[in-house]
């Protein structure tokens, strides 16, 4: 057991019940928090204009959380796990082919936009292992936990909120928000559309990111409404209703497909009596669409029966072929990291196939293991689990984790900032609740012993 579960254990007198705190100061959940604003809260286009894309509030104070988490593993005091953890190793090897992929491209001359987006890639990549390695090492409880998935699923119900607001009105309300400081990136100055409706973006870049980020917190948000307090009841499905009505507004095939997969993954755990609710539920949502936008169903049908003839289908398709020569050129390592920009080149719209183009088969490898560990890690945590609320959240973390790895080859997530940033935090908990679980089964060891 490391230095940080042998303390947690001797502060436990059940495997569920903690020794009062001390005044709470500053923890990795109140970092978290503010990074959860950030991201959520400022509309994607804002950055800070010195930085170029890599600029994005929520991406510069990644990058200080990380220095701050280096920092505090070198101070005794501080709580930081240092004992094992699968998604600090899956972090590290995803770090090495970045850097490795960094190395190799500039062993050769490069262009000054190539130059300046293999030094961006380093620096939202930073970002990035501040938000998982703090989240996996730095939470000390599953009430704080609890407390941070709570704060994602408020930030994800009010970009459901204002993506309703938006398919309703046909206003992009966050072209109105100016912030000091903060310079427009990309200036959307309408909402996109798609078989005569408008998709939604609310402070996401582009609908297809909207969609993977609701469709990452709705599990999240499914657990808490399942296991509230009767007085939080409404509210907590009042959040779902949020989040999960507005994924359909993005009028994306992929978040139909999220939808899918949360639905195969979390209605067979249930109880019977919830499951009957729920298929009553799935009966219902097409007539409930109808209502609210009568051609909002026939849209759909369209888009699936135009799959693979649509110019949204044959684009991917299209971009293996495309892709061929880049690959062929640098196999291994790849071009470098946030180097092949569409612009420049063509669209990709497929996250593993854009990481195979600039970080090479290493990096492909290294992404796809990155799902495997959360997966794993929160499946583990489920087994190893003793109380229902937090064998569910296990689940809904590896639903999660499995609309995040569907997601990923609908559109190239790693150049954008909120989806990723969730995906990085929802990789966090899974690797801090499977650690705070194995603690809590070390304590009833110790205690049957």
């Amino acid at each position: 057991m490391s230095d940080f579960g042998r303390g947690q254990a001797a502060l436990m007198t059940s495997p569920h019940q903690a020794a009062p705190a001390a005044p709470r100061s500053i923890d990795a959940v109140t970092v978290l928090t503010c990074y959860v604003v950030l991201l959520m809260a400022i509309p994607a286009t804002l950055i800070v204009g010195p930085f170029g894309a890599a600029g994005a509030p929520a991406a510069l104070f990644a990058v200080a959380a990380f220095c701050w988490y280096l920092v505090a593993r070198q101070h005794p005091g501080l709580k930081i796990d240092r004992g094992p953890q699968p998604a600090r190793m899956a972090a590290a090897g995803f770090a090495f082919a970045i850097v490795a992929a960094y190395v190799s491209v500039n062993r050769n001359a490069l262009s000054v936009s190539q130059e300046n987006g293999a030094d961006r890639g380093l620096i939202v990549l930073a970002g990035w292992l501040g938000v998982l390695l703090l989240t996996a090492d730095g939470i000390d409880r599953q009430e704080r936990l609890a407390t941070l998935v709570r704060r994602v699923v408020a930030g994800a119900t009010a970009m459901g909120a204002l993506g309703m607001a938006e398919f309703f009105t046909g206003v992009v309300f966050t072209k109105y928000v100016t912030i000091p400081g903060l310079t427009v990136h990309e200036q959307l100055t309408d909402l996109a559309s798609r078989e005569g409706f408008v998709r939604v973006i609310a402070t996401a870049g582009q609908p297809l990111e909207l969609a993977a980020v609701l469709a990452m917190s709705l599990p999240l948000a499914i657990h808490q409404a399942r296991f509230a307090p009767s007085t939080l009841r409404f509210r907590r499905w009042s959040q779902v209703a949020f989040i999960g009505g507005a994924i359909p507004m993005t009028v994306s095939r992929s978040a139909i497909i999220g939808l899918a997969v949360i639905g195969v993954l979390l209605i067979p755990t249930w109880t019977r009596q919830e499951r009957r609710r729920a298929y009553l539920l799935l009966l219902a949502a097409p007539v409930m669409v109808w209502l609210a936008k009568p051609k909002l169903l026939s849209g759909f049908a369209g888009l699936f029966g135009q799959l693979g003839t649509d110019t949204s289908s044959t684009s991917r398709t299209d971009a293996y072929t495309a892709a061929a020569p880049f690959i062929a050129h640098h196999p291994w390592l790849g071009q470098g990291f946030q180097t092949f920009f569409p612009q420049t080149y063509f669209f990709v719209d497929n996250q593993y196939l854009t990481s195979l183009i600039e970080t090479g088969v290493i990096g492909l490898i290294a992404l796809i293991a990155l799902f495997g560990t959360g997966w794993c890690l929160a499946r583990s945590a489920r087994r190893a689990a003793v109380d229902a609320p937090t064998r569910d959240l296990a689940q809904c973390l590896a639903a999660s984790v499995a609309v995040g790895a569907v997601s990923f080859a609908t559109f190239d997530a790693l150049s954008f900032t909120i989806a990723p940033g969730v995906f990085f935090l929802v990789l966090g908990c899974a690797g801090a609740l499977w650690r705070l679980v194995r603690a809590e089964q070390q304590v009833r060891v110790c205690l049957a012993a």
